[in-house]
C-alpha cells in the first residue's frame, strides 16, 4: 500500500503555495478500528478549498461489509445500522478520487487517514492516490512548538474553531481546514522569510 507522492514538509513555502492558487483538499475518514490491515473505512469526509475559501465540500457513509465494534462506535457514533444502506468504497473512493483529482490533501495524522484511504483503493483494484499531501499535526507541532497537545479538537479549542461533531469525518475535514489556514496565519511572518 503506497501513500501520496510527497508529504509538503517545508512549511516555510506553504502561505505562498496557497497565495499561488493551488487547490487543496482537507480529508478525514472514520474507521472501524485503527489497524489498516484488520481495519475498514466507514465516512470519508473532505472539504475542498483554496485561498478565496470552500470551492466543494463530500461527505459519505461507507457499507464497510463488516461489523463495526462498539468500540469503534463509542469514539465515533456510527452504528452498524447507519451504514447499511450506505454505497460501496468502491462508489465512495471513486467519486472521492473524482472529487480531490490533482489537489493538494490536508489532514492531520495524514499517515493515518492515506494509509487507510490507500488501503480501501488496493482492496477495490483501483490505483493509489498520488496527491501531495500535508499533515496539519506535523505542521501544528512546528507553528506552535510551546502547545501543551497537538490533536485535532485541542488545537481547534484553543484556536476558538467550532467543533460540530467530533470524530465525523466532515466535520473533522472543515475543523482540519481551519486549522491549516490558522497555522499559516499565525506563522506568516516566518514564511515570508
Amino acid at each position: 500500500m503506497q501513500l501520496p507522492n510527497k508529504f509538503l514538509c517545508d512549511y516555510k513555502r506553504l502561505l505562498r503555495l496557497l497565495n499561488s492558487g493551488a487547490v487543496f483538499c482537507a480529508v478525514d475518514t472514520e474507521t472501524t478500528g485503527l489497524s489498516v490491515a484488520q481495519s475498514r473505512v466507514i465516512e470519508l469526509g473532505a472539504v475542498l478549498f483554496d485561498s478565496s475559501g470552500v470551492l466543494d465540500t463530500f461527505s459519505s457513509l461507507i457499507n464497510p461489509c463488516c461489523e463495526i465494534p462498539a468500540g469503534a462506535t463509542s469514539v465515533h457514533h456510527i452504528t452498524n445500522e447507519m451504514v447499511a444502506c450506505a454505497p460501496s468504497a468502491k462508489t465512495v473512493l471513486s467519486d472521492f478520487v473524482n472529487f480531490a483529482k490533482d489537489a493538494i490533501l490536508v489532514a492531520h495524522n495524514a499517515r493515518f487517514d492515506l494509509r487507510f484511504i490507500n488501503n480501501e483503493l488496493e482492496l477495490c483494484g483501483m490505483d493509489a492516490l498520488k496527491n501531495k499531501a500535508i499533515d496539519t499535526l506535523a505542521l501544528s507541532r512546528w507553528a506552535y512548538p510551546a502547545a501543551e497537545r497537538h490533536n485535532l479538537q485541542y488545537l481547534a479549542h484553543a484556536m476558538g474553531i467550532d467543533v460540530e461533531s467530533a470524530h465525523r469525518a466532515y466535520d473533522d475535514a472543515k475543523v482540519c481546514r481551519h486549522v491549516f489556514l490558522r497555522c499559516l496565519k499565525d506563522t506568516e511572518a516566518v514564511q515570508k522569510k
